[in-house]
């Protein structure tokens, strides 16, 4: 088996479509060489040998030091160089590369193959000893921060402490001479640190940094990441040793990052940042604050630092045309490094950029416009989750703000919270319910579980590509970068801008889109769906099968759901009507009454809000199926607990406080979720029911265009279906006799139950659809809790017992098989039966794609994930499409 695949130079042995073997990275410096791009030679060790190497006690295959030999002779070939040689060395960089981008979350090593010999042979054949010098103290800081544990910072202080006691404001100030003396420090500090000398032998550097490079697959950071983005475990990274070039040559010299098209709005311009006299850590780490790569760019962001387009006209050009020669042959917008080396342009890397929601409509959109791709392809392009970016609200323009200072725009959107300096912090804070804005000086990889924790993220270091922009971008958090005129004090944990100070706790806005920092709370809108939106929604309605509809118990909620294009509601929960507090008296005082008459008599006083509710729903649905459900909880949740509340009760219903004890007591179950309640309910109190369908059928002949779907819960039993059914058929014909005038309507069943799932053929007979309430079946299913699996759970995943939660995404191997079989059967009963889920899997695109495949004739979803949900739909019906095409032409 092969392990070591080279690029560039001589020879390419991988290719673009062995992204899973060679890394998204691997696979596209591969496919950058055979397009004939100016690529260093290199080679990348497969993600094969990443999880050989942790499931055999980190040990390598036996055959992978002889091809790295080998791939390291045909970089030298190629470059003219030798490794470890003292008079002229090459040099390589060691990075990581998973088969989806994990920017920042694994470690980096440039500069590799010096040191206090080979450093002299750089700066001979260089004619730069200020370079040379400067390359090796970025190599012993870089080497001994991922490989020797020593603190970054604890470089960062020394580097600092020169520049102070010798006047200079930046690095580039500092010669050959200080960066002698430096080194020195730096070495001595890993002395200090580690009680070894910094390590010499190249060889043992090189083992050393892809040994480094394999153990941060599993750090803690990229654990998190994964975790966040549903990323395998056992996808592994694979390492890509590449011979350097260098960006930190002198004034000829420069690294940037770029993008093919703002992936913050879509804007289809050359987006992007350089350094000059820097290497490509400087820009993604915020260490230095880069400047636009174009004149647009620059404008955009009022700077007056020029352009690279300015000042190196002719490299500008080459990497335009590298530009749109990649994004035609990918396809999608990119995300590239490349550094310029005295004058010379080299490609580092290309994928497919991170970008917000707003940004992914937009491209896809204007792609599919300029025939770049089709509109399934642009469909599929755009991640469903990614839309919740664009559902919220955003800062009212008329509101009052008061600004503090203003940043880069790095990732869009609005957020307010309070502030915090830490990543842990954040997280501890989140946890209790807190929206936190993290402020940083700047964000680094151990920050994940913090930035993923706040509600938005500010820098007062780093650019539009540093690690907090792109990061946030990818979560879609609001982010601020790059804010210069705010100062952070860790120590005191307070901001400074101007002569304000604000302290940890105190309140903050941030505008991602503006770049604007705000003191206190900013009023906000709800925005708006029109434009590229409105467009993919269209293209989306157009090629799904399944209806979406949505989960709404109010008017307000029913509104929202149809503004966002559900077509009906799958579950309307009555029971949420019960909790008014004008309707709660009610309620308790038909749960105390002792016999049917005095019930009747207390649900006669809920009927008529019961009804308008209904009346107002069938209203805004007009000519949209309305499925409600029936009373569903047990009695008990609507009652007092506490002493002062049932006191309360007590005395404004008038009834004797031992007697009210006395029901609540008689009214408490060992497991509630599993007693009396839904269905069981009726059975033993039909006129619960009774009361119910009355308001429906009187609301529904006096609403035009009503469709009711009365829906029983908690079936288990076919007697139990047809006992019910019965009350409502003859509710219904009751009112219809009294009205003069009837409705369609139809009876159908939540399937939540394993038993009813098992009993469909036989509940099928009578009932004329089935709703999966997916919530109750993973519970029933599971025989989990759902209030009580974050005990456990997250456990169970990092254990690898489970890929997911099964309340966040279908378990479709479990819980699916039953609604398949459910499907199954009852559809062989009744061929014409509707289909559809409405617990919150719902709104997840995982169990969309299941939906789909079983062939449910809807979802139905919380009203802020309809467009997801519409989404999800549609990239479930072009993949199914595919999937019968391809085993058509099999």
């Amino acid at each position: 088996m092969k392990h070591a695949y080279s690029f560039g130079g001589t020879k390419t042995e991988g290719a673009r479509e062995q992204k899973n073997l060679l890394g998204g990275k691997g696979a596209n410096l591969a496919d950058m060489a055979l397009l004939g791009l100016p690529v260093p030679p290199g080679f990348t060790i497969t993600t094969e040998v990443c999880t050989s190497f942790y499931q055999n006690n980190k040990q390598y295959p036996a055959t992978l030091a002889s091809e790295v030999k080998a791939a390291i002779a045909e970089i030298e070939k190629a470059v003219e160089a030798k490794f470890g040689d003292a008079q002229n060395p090459l040099l390589v960089s060691v990075r990581s590369g998973a088969r989806v981008s994990m920017p920042g979350m694994m470690d980096t090593i440039l500069n590799l193959g010096l040191n206090d010999k080979t450093v002299e042979g750089l700066a001979k054949q260089a004619e730069d000893a200020r370079f040379a010098w400067d390359s090796y103290r970025r190599f012993i800081q870089m080497f001994a921060s991922v490989v020797l544990d020593v603190e970054h910072y604890a470089f960062e202080d020394i580097l600092e402490d020169y520049k102070i006691d010798k006047k200079l404001s930046a690095d580039t100030d500092i010669d050959a001479k200080g960066w002698q003396e430096i080194v020195a420090d730096y070495k001595d500090l890993v002395k200090r640190e580690t009680g070894a000398e910094f390590p010499q032998d190249t060889e043992a550097q090189l083992w050393a940094a892809i040994t480094a490079v394999f153990n941060s697959w599993q750090t803690p950071r990229a654990v998190t990441y994964r975790k966040i983005h549903d990323i395998p475990e056992e996808w592994g990274t694979a390492v890509n040793v590449q011979a350097m070039v260098f960006g930190n040559m002198g004034e000829s010299s420069a690294t940037g990052v770029a993008f093919t098209r703002d992936p913050s709005t879509g804007e289809n311009y050359f987006y992007g940042e350089y350094l000059v006299n820097a290497q490509g850590e400087d820009v993604v780490a915020g260490i230095r604050t880069p400047q636009s790569l174009t004149i647009t760019g620059r404008k955009k962001n009022e700077s007056g630092a020029p352009s690279m387009e300015e000042i190196m006209p002719a490299v500008f050009k080459q990497l335009d045309d590298v530009r749109l020669k990649l994004e035609k042959h990918y396809k999608d917008m990119q995300d590239i490094e490349f550094t310029v080396q005295k004058g010379t342009l080299y490609m580092l890397q290309t994928r497919s950029g991170k970008r917000t929601a707003a940004a992914a409509l937009k491209i896809a959109v204007d792609m599919a416009e300029e025939g770049l791709i089709t509109k399934e392809e642009a469909l599929l392009r755009i991640e469903p989750q990614s839309l919740d970016q664009l559902l919220h609200p955003t800062l009212d323009p008329h509101a009052h703000k008061h600004i503090l200072g203003r940043g880069l725009p790095a990732s869009p959107g609005a957020a307010s919270g309070t502030l915090v300096f830490s990543a842990d912090e954040a997280e501890e804070r989140a946890k209790r319910g807190e929206g936190v804005i993290l402020a940083r000086i700047e964000t680094s990889p151990e920050d994940i579980h913090g930035m993923h924790a706040a509600r938005g993220i500010l820098t007062t270091r780093g650019g539009m590509t540093s690690h907090a922009a792109v990061v946030a971008r990818g979560m879609g958090r609001p982010c601020v970068a790059g804010a210069g005129s705010i100062h952070i004090d860790y120590a005191k944990k307070i901001l400074t801008a101007g002569n304000e100070t604000l302290r940890e706790g105190d309140v903050v806005t941030i505008d991602g889109g503006t770049g604007d920092i705000m003191k206190g709370l900013v009023n906000t809108i709800q925005p708006k769906l029109s434009g590229d939106f409105a467009t993919i929604m269209g293209w989306a309605d157009a090629h799904r099968r399944m209806d979406i509809r949505t989960n709404a118990d109010t008017p307000q909620d029913t509104e929202t759901a149809k503004r966002y294009g559900a077509e009906g509601i799958g579950l309307c929960r009555t029971e949420h009507m019960f909790f008014e507090p004008s309707r709660i008296q009610n309620v308790r005082e038909m749960i105390f009454a002792d016999s049917t008459a005095e019930r009747e008599k207390a649900l006669a006083k809920l009927l008529p809000a019961q009804r308008d509710d209904f009346k107002a729903i069938f209203t805004i649905m007009k000519n949209m199926p309305v499925t409600i459900r029936l009373l569903d909880p047990p009695l008990h949740e609507f009652l007092p607990h506490e002493k002062g509340d049932v006191e309360e009760f007590a005395r404004t219903a008038g009834l004797d406080i031992a007697r009210v004890e006395r029901r609540l007591l008689e009214l408490k179950e060992a497991n509630p979720m599993l007693g009396h309640r839904g269905c069981r309910l009726a059975i033993t109190c039909p006129e619960i029911y009774a009361m119910q369908a009355r308001a429906i059928f009187e609301a529904a002949v006096d609403t035009e265009g009503a469709v009711p779907e009365v829906m029983i819960p908690l079936v288990g039993i076919t007697g139990e279906f047809t006992t019910l059914k019965k009350l409502v058929d003859d509710t219904a014909q009751a009112v219809f006799n009294e009205k003069e005038k009837s409705v369609s309507y139809i009876v159908g069943t939540m399937i939540e139950l394993p038993r009813a799932a098992l009993q469909a053929a036989q509940i099928a007979q009578e009932a004329s659809f089935f709703s999966f309430g997916t919530n109750d079946l993973t519970q029933t299913t599971f025989g989990i809790s759902r209030d009580d699996a974050g005990s456990f759970v997250p456990y169970y995943r990092d254990k690898g017992l489970l890929a997911h939660d099964p309340f966040a995404s279908l378990d479709t191997e479990g819980v699916g098989e039953l609604i398949s079989i459910a499907c199954e059967r009852g559809r062989k009963t009744r061929a014409d039966i509707k289909l559809g889920i409405c617990g919150e899997h719902g709104g997840d695109p995982a169990s969309i794609a299941f939906c789909e495949e079983v062939g449910l004739h809807y979802v139905s979803c919380s009203p802020y994930r309809v467009p997801i949900a519409r989404l999800a739909a549609a990239q479930a019906s072009i993949r199914s499409k595919g999937l019968v095409a391809a085993k058509r032409a099999a």
